[in-house]
């Protein structure tokens, strides 16, 4: 995903660098998070997109993101992203974060996790995750390189499996997010069929991410083809050659998406998109929702 340059935000937000302390005077029209009293799922984005700005200017990006209309959001472990980026937000505590969260009346119940982090600091991600006030764990891929083999993600799987038994145990959902590299063939299997055949359908939720549908693969298809293993999404939206368009603009039938993802059991949408994309990608989504 590519990443959001200082100035492209800076020209899209009247918020200035080091705003941590201005959190009030959200319009009153913008997010209402989980205190919605409507039925309509929330609507959220990934940090990854925007994580150049979020580490210089955490309370202000989240502040611009909340007034386009987004009403949850998905962190990146920032310990388990240092290399790409979040370093500065390691000595952040959670229970600041959270803070932060709350004055905005932004809801984060997910986050995702590299499995070397996972394999090595366990113990130490689930009490941050706990700290956080987060109910899902998600492994971002296994990112296994080219000259793996379907043994090498089943042996994954299995140490997955092993983990989400922790998870479970502290009270989080643990899950599996994919990329492109998962729907390809290896044995003549699609990985990610076999990855959902041997995953433990409790202990391992899936999140999928739209993006494969420029490789011909609908989210709506899977949902439908593995009702209740899914517990969330990351949208993006694409057009006929490929290239990001905000959701809705693409080929994507998001009325099918979302009726397909209540089999699925989805439960929570991220947008993960470039950031000159969220505003009317937040405004489609809403108006679709409410429809």
């Amino acid at each position: 995903m590519r990443s959001l340059t200082r100035r492209t935000f800076l020209e899209q937000s009247s918020m200035s660098l080091g705003s941590l302390l201005v959190l009030k005077g959200l319009p009153s029209f913008i997010n209402t998070g989980n205190n919605n009293p409507g039925t309509n799922p929330p609507i959220g984005f990934q940090v990854y997109p925007v994580r150049d700005m979020l580490v210089k200017d955490f309370a202000g990006t989240l502040k611009t993101m909340a007034g386009m209309g987004y009403q949850t959001l998905e962190m990146c472990s920032p310990a388990g992203y240092i290399s790409s980026g979040f370093e500065p937000l390691v000595k952040m505590k959670p229970a600041e974060m959270k803070k932060i969260f709350s004055d905005l009346n932004l809801s984060c119940e997910s986050c995702h996790f590299t499995m070397g982090e996972f394999r090595t600091n366990l113990d130490e991600r689930i009490a941050f995750a706990k700290e956080l006030g987060l109910k899902y764990m998600v492994a971002s891929s296994f990112w296994l390189n080219d000259k793996s083999t379907l043994d090498d993600y089943l042996k994954c799987c299995d140490e997955l499996n092993k983990m989400a038994e922790k998870t479970a145990a502290a009270g989080m959902q643990m899950g599996f997010h994919n990329h492109d590299m998962e729907f390809h063939q290896l044995d003549g299997q699609l990985i990610y069929d076999a990855l959902l055949k041997r995953l433990d359908p409790k202990l391992v939720k899936m999140q999928f991410q739209t993006e494969v549908i420029t490789l011909g693969y609908k989210a709506a298809d899977y949902f439908k083809k593995y009702p209740g293993r899914f517990m969330s999404s990351h949208l993006s939206d694409w057009t006929a050659d490929k290239k990001e368009a905000p959701i809705g603009k693409g080929v994507i039938d998001w009325k099918e998406y979302f009726e397909a993802a209540k089999t699925g059991g989805v439960k929570n949408y991220y947008v993960e998109m470039d950031f000159d994309t969220y505003k009317d990608s937040s405004a489609y989504l809403h108006q679709l929702l409410k429809a």
